[in-house]
């Protein structure tokens, strides 16, 4: 059993614990998510199964998307509404105020990484650090805002944003706090698309554990191929895919390359990348242009 499913994670849970559900009812060791989310956090997680697993670190770097809520005039010290309060106070802005600056952090900016969060800092977690009361110093790190917008429904601040990999959202409300001049922290979130998955294809775990149960998990399953449909493709010989599942490279100069419906030699590429493998069924796997040569980064089944 080999692919994705896209849980709509419930809140309460660890990412972890949603993959540990997916295993049992699989009944597949091999599973791992493709991106954190916090307990609190709900919506979309991309989950691979079997030999998907092995793809997750080359998935396409597609934006993601959250919906968010905050409230102003509170902080904590893990910039949402689970942490302990460190201050509380009457904040008086307008929409049109709070909406500006947010709309301020669209571009490209260099955001701090929470204390609380799954960030290894000489190989411990940065939230098992922020539990024992150690505070660390941490790196800045570019992201990209690429939308975003903020309202008000019914007294609830809500945030929707797109947004590169890497970005922290309680992170970004609380910089908006801090633009406004007053303490802001994050009341919900829910991630409505990462990796090319989006919050329309997912599945409650109750469904999938209904389909675990009448045998139709497989038909769940996005096969691993279509996660990387946006990629390049190449084709190859019998021959060649034989090579190519067992780690062998290939001359670039002898195989297809092959985009939008039309078909060149991919020797004409200019740029080194990942590439789709396509052999006579289909996808089988990944390669890298270096050099002249196809490398295979990973593949669904060696024969």
């Amino acid at each position: 059993m080999n692919g994705f499913l896209v849980i709509d994670k419930p809140g309460g849970m660890t990412s972890f614990d949603v993959v540990a559900r997916a295993r049992r009812f699989c009944g597949e060791k091999r599973c791992g998510h493709t991106g954190t989310l916090d307990p609190m956090a709900t919506g979309v997680l991309a989950v691979a199964v079997g030999r998907a697993a092995k793809f997750i670190q080359y998935l396409p770097d597609a934006h993601k998307r959250y919906r968010a809520e905050f409230i102003l005039g509170v902080s904590t010290d893990t910039l949402d509404i689970t942490g302990k309060v460190l201050e509380r106070r009457e904040v008086s802005v307008s929409d049109e105020e709070v909406a500006a600056a947010a709309e301020s952090f669209v571009g490209v900016s260099e955001q701090l990484p929470p204390m609380y969060s799954a960030i290894r800092k000489n190989g411990e977690r940065l939230y098992d650090l922020a539990r024992k009361g150690i505070e660390v110093e941490r790196e800045k790190r570019e992201i990209t805002v690429y939308s975003l917008t903020c309202s008000n429904e019914d007294g609830r601040r809500v945030l929707e944003v797109e947004c590169s990999r890497g970005t922290y959202v309680r992170s970004l409300i609380s910089d908006i706090g801090e633009k406004l001049g007053c303490p802001a922290v994050m009341s919900a979130l829910r991630r409505l698309s990462t990796d090319g998955f989006d919050i329309e294809s997912a599945m409650t775990l109750e469904e999938l554990e209904n389909a675990a149960r009448d045998g139709s998990v497989g038909s769940l399953l996005i096969p691993t191929g279509d996660a990387f449909s946006s990629l390049p493709a190449f084709g190859m010989s019998p021959a060649q895919e034989r090579r190519f599942r067992n780690g062998g490279a290939l001359d670039a100069g002898r195989v297809r390359f092959i985009s939008d419906n039309s078909t060149d030699n991919i020797d004409d590429k200019t740029e080194n990348g990942v590439f789709r493998a396509l052999g006579a069924d289909g996808f089988i796997g990944l390669g890298r242009l270096a050099g002249g040569s196809l490398t295979p980064l990973a593949v669904l089944d060696p024969v």
